[in-house]
C-alpha cells in the first residue's frame, strides 16, 4: 500500500476527498493508502456469490461486490477507519441513505451480510479472521462469511447479543448454514469448484 496525502484527514474530510482518480483508499491514522486491485479469484468468488444470492431471492440492487465501503471503528493501532469487503448485502434503506456515496457510515444501519475472501499470505489471514471480524462485529453487522480458498473452508459467523457466534466451518460436501439466508444451500465444495 502507498500513502497519498501529507495532511492527516478526518473521516469526514476523507469522504469529501477527490483526487480525480478511481482509486479506492483505506484511511489509517489520518493517511490515505491506495488499495490494490482485486485478484481474479477473489473477484470471481464475489461474483459467483452475487449470482447465488440473486437465485435465492435477494434483490440484485442490494448486493455489492467490491464497491461498498463500510466505516468501522479503530480497535487497535494500524486499523483503517474503513473497509471494502469482497461482497456486501445492503438493507433497503441504504439505497436512500447512500445517494451521494456508496459508504455505510457509523450513523447508518449496518449491512445484513459481509463476505471476505481470504487472500494468500499470513497478514491477509490475520486481517480477515481477526481484525476485520472484530471491526465488523463492533459495528453490528448481522452476518459475516469468510471464504478461505487455501483451507477450502467457509466460516459463517452470526451476531448474537452484540458478539459474533460461529455458526460453523464448512468443508467439502457440508452444506453452508446461514441464519440470515436459510435457503442458501450450497456446499463448500460447490463454492470452491468455481475456482
Amino acid at each position: 500500500m502507498m500513502t497519498t496525502t501529507r495532511k492527516k484527514l478526518t473521516f469526514e474530510e476523507y469522504l469529501d476527498y477527490d483526487d480525480g482518480t478511481d482509486n479506492r483508499y483505506e484511511l489509517v491514522d489520518g493517511e490515505l493508502f491506495v488499495l490494490p486491485p482485486e485478484s481474479e479469484p477473489n473477484d470471481w468468488f464475489a461474483q459467483f456469490l452475487f449470482l447465488k444470492l440473486v437465485e435465492i431471492g435477494v434483490p440484485p440492487r442490494l448486493i455489492r461486490p467490491h464497491t461498498c465501503e463500510i466505516q468501522v471503528r479503530v480497535l487497535q493501532s494500524g486499523d483503517p477507519q474503513n473497509r471494502y469487503p469482497d461482497l456486501v448485502v445492503l438493507r433497503p434503506e441504504h439505497l436512500v441513505l447512500m445517494q451521494k456515496r456508496l459508504t455505510i457510515k457509523l450513523d447508518m444501519p449496518p449491512p445484513v451480510l459481509v463476505v471476505e475472501v481470504v487472500s494468500p499470505g499470513r497478514s491477509s489471514r490475520e486481517r480477515d479472521y481477526e481484525r476485520k471480524r472484530n471491526q465488523y462485529q463492533n459495528v453490528g453487522i448481522l452476518e459475516y462469511w469468510i471464504i478461505d480458498p487455501k483451507e477450502q473452508k467457509i466460516t459463517v459467523l452470526h451476531l448474537e447479543n452484540g458478539e459474533f457466534v460461529e455458526v460453523g466451518e464448512f468443508r467439502g460436501d457440508e452444506r453452508m448454514l446461514s441464519p440470515t439466508y436459510q435457503n442458501f444451500t450450497l456446499s463448500a465444495a460447490e463454492i470452491f469448484a468455481v475456482e
